[in-house]
C-alpha cells in the first residue's frame, strides 16, 4: 500500500447486525474509491445477547448511564494511523452502548484519536441528543475532533416504537405485534449511509480538509423539538436512578433488584401517563418556547445540522 493511499477506521459495535449494516453501506463508496478502509466491531469480553432477557437489559441502564461499562476485549486495530476515524454506535438508555463507552476510556484509543477528525454514525429509534451530549465530551477527553454527527432512527413513530422496539429486542422479531410498523431503521434510510460515505471519499480523494463543514446541507442530522424536553426528563430520571441503583448494588444485590422492578414499574407509569400529558403542555405552550426550542435544536444538530 502506497504512503498517499488515505485511510479510514470504522470502529462499532452492532448487537441486532442492524448498525453493522448501516457500517457497510457508508464504507462501501469509500473502498470503491481507492480509500483503505478497516472496519473493527468491538467485543465486550462477556457478550451481551440477543435477544436481550428482561433482566439483564434493565439491569444494564445504571452503568450504561454513568459510563462505567463492561470491559471489552483488546480491539484488533490495524494501523496506528489514520485519516479519519468514524465511530458507529447504538443507543443504550439515552447514552452511548456501554462497548463504544469501553472503547473511548481505553488509554489505546487516546493515542489513536487524538487531534485526528471524527465522524459519528447513530443508529438508533429516535431519541439521540443526550448520548452525543456523552460522546461529545468522551471524544474530546481523547483530543479528537468531531467534525461531523449522521443520525438515521427508526421509520415508525415515537408512540408506536415504544412498543415495537422493546419487543424486538426482547424477542428478536422486527415485528412481533402483527398490527403495527415494524422495528428498526427503513432499509432506504440504512441504504442513504452511502451518500455520507462519498462525500467523504471525495474530500479525501480531492485533499481538502475535513472539517466541520463535511456534511452540512446534507440532511446528516435532523433535530426532533417536540423530543428535546422529553429527552432531558427522561435522562435526569435515569441518572438519579441510575445512581440509586448502583448504590444499593453495593449494599445488596437483592436491594438493587428490588429496586430496579419499582423503577420499572414507575418507568410504565411514566411513559402511559406522564408522556401524552407534556405533549399536551408543550403543544399549548409551544408559541411561547419556539424560539428556545429553535436554539437548542441548532445546538444539538451541530457539527453537521439538518
Amino acid at each position: 500500500m502506497g504512503n498517499d493511499v488515505k485511510k479510514v477506521l470504522l470502529v462499532y459495535y452492532s448487537q441486532t447486525g442492524q448498525l453493522a449494516e448501516l457500517v457497510r453501506n457508508f464504507a462501501e463508496p469509500l473502498r470503491q474509491g481507492g480509500v483503505h478502509v478497516d472496519c473493527v466491531n468491538l467485543e465486550p469480553q462477556e457478550p451481551y445477547p440477543f435477544p436481550w432477557s428482561f433482566w439483564r437489559f434493565f439491569n444494564t441502564f445504571p452503568e450504561t448511564v454513568h459510563l462505567k461499562p463492561a470491559p471489552i476485549l483488546p480491539p484488533a486495530i490495524p494501523a496506528d494511523d489514520y485519516d479519519a476515524v468514524v465511530i458507529a454506535y447504538t443507543v443504550w438508555f439515552l447514552s452511548p452502548a456501554q462497548p463504544i463507552t469501553a472503547f473511548l476510556q481505553r488509554e489505546e484509543t487516546r493515542r489513536l484519536l487524538n487531534g485526528k477528525p471524527v465522524v459519528t454514525l447513530i443508529g438508533c429509534r429516535n431519541m439521540w441528543l443526550g448520548a452525543q451530549e456523552k460522546m461529545k465530551s468522551l471524544l474530546a477527553r481523547n483530543g479528537a475532533k468531531l467534525i461531523g454527527n449522521i443520525v438515521k432512527i427508526d421509520a415508525c413513530n415515537s408512540a408506536a416504537s415504544f412498543i415495537t422496539t422493546p419487543a424486538w429486542l426482547l424477542s428478536g422479531d422486527k415485528q412481533y405485534f402483527r398490527a403495527l410498523p415494524s422495528a428498526g431503521i427503513a432499509d432506504g434510510e440504512l441504504a442513504d449511509a452511502a451518500r455520507f460515505g462519498a462525500k467523504m471519499r471525495d474530500t479525501l480523494l480531492q485533499n481538502k480538509t475535513l472539517d466541520e463543514t463535511l456534511f452540512q446541507n446534507m440532511g446528516a442530522a435532523k433535530v426532533n423539538e417536540k423530543l428535546i424536553f422529553s429527552e432531558k426528563a427522561a435522562g435526569r430520571s435515569f441518572f438519579l436512578w441510575g445512581r440509586l441503583l448502583m448504590a444499593a448494588g453495593r449494599v445488596s444485590p437483592l436491594l438493587r433488584r428490588t429496586l430496579l422492578c419499582f423503577y420499572i414499574l414507575f418507568l410504565l407509569a411514566m411513559i402511559l401517563v406522564l408522556v401524552p400529558v407534556s405533549v399536551l403542555v408543550k403543544k399549548l405552550l409551544h408559541p411561547l418556547l419556539k424560539g428556545r426550542l429553535k436554539k437548542l435544536a441548532d445546538y444539538y444538530g451541530q457539527p453537521s445540522g439538518g
